[in-house]
């Protein structure tokens, strides 16, 4: 004859020292499981997850607007003064062949130049050397800008950033 007392936690204790799992215990245990290992997948998919965020724009979305607002600056100038188109319509096309680049890493649709990428205070000036000037500074902080994003880029951009911030920094030259 064994005799048993119930302790806690469901375990049973025989006299003689030996102890067993009681049936309520073992189909407690398998019904954790069991509710345990459906959450599990529930919650990696995100059906439970209600603090939905929205989406963040890419760290490359300010420069691809950048190149097509210094893309259009040149172009701009170029029309203003003609004379300078053999030396800005090649820097132009440059920033537009970035800004297409980038789009492409991004993996956004096409960004194409517009007329609306210049605004009305970066306009031409009438006085070329000020309009070259002008154009320096904007490359400047072009190249600036791509240098800083290109020191905290992942390993698969930080090539593509400094070929930007490199061309920028030629750019320069060329405006001189």
């Amino acid at each position: 004859m064994v005799l048993t007392c119930p302790v806690a936690m469901g375990r049973t204790t025989r006299l003689d020292g030996s102890s067993e799992l009681s049936r309520r215990a073992v189909l407690r245990a398998g019904a954790l499981l069991a509710l345990g290992g459906a959450a599990v997948p529930l919650t990696s998919c995100g059906l439970l997850d209600r603090d939905e965020q929205p989406p963040q724009p890419d760290a490359l979305t300010p420069l691809i607007d950048e190149a097509l607002r210094l893309a259009a600056g040149l172009r701009a100038a170029a029309t203003a003064h003609p004379e300078l188109t053999d030396r800005l319509v090649p820097l132009a096309e440059s920033h537009e062949a970035h800004a297409a680049e980038l789009t492409r890493v991004v993996g956004g649709p096409t960004a194409t130049p517009s007329g609306s990428a210049v605004s009305p205070s970066s306009a031409p000036s009438a006085d070329r050397s000020a309009t070259l000037t002008a154009l320096r500074q904007s490359e400047r902080a072009g190249r600036d800008a791509a240098t800083r994003a290109c020191a905290t880029a992942p390993a698969e951009r930080a090539a593509l950033l400094g070929s930007v911030a490199a061309a920028r920094a030629t750019h320069l030259e060329a405006l001189r």
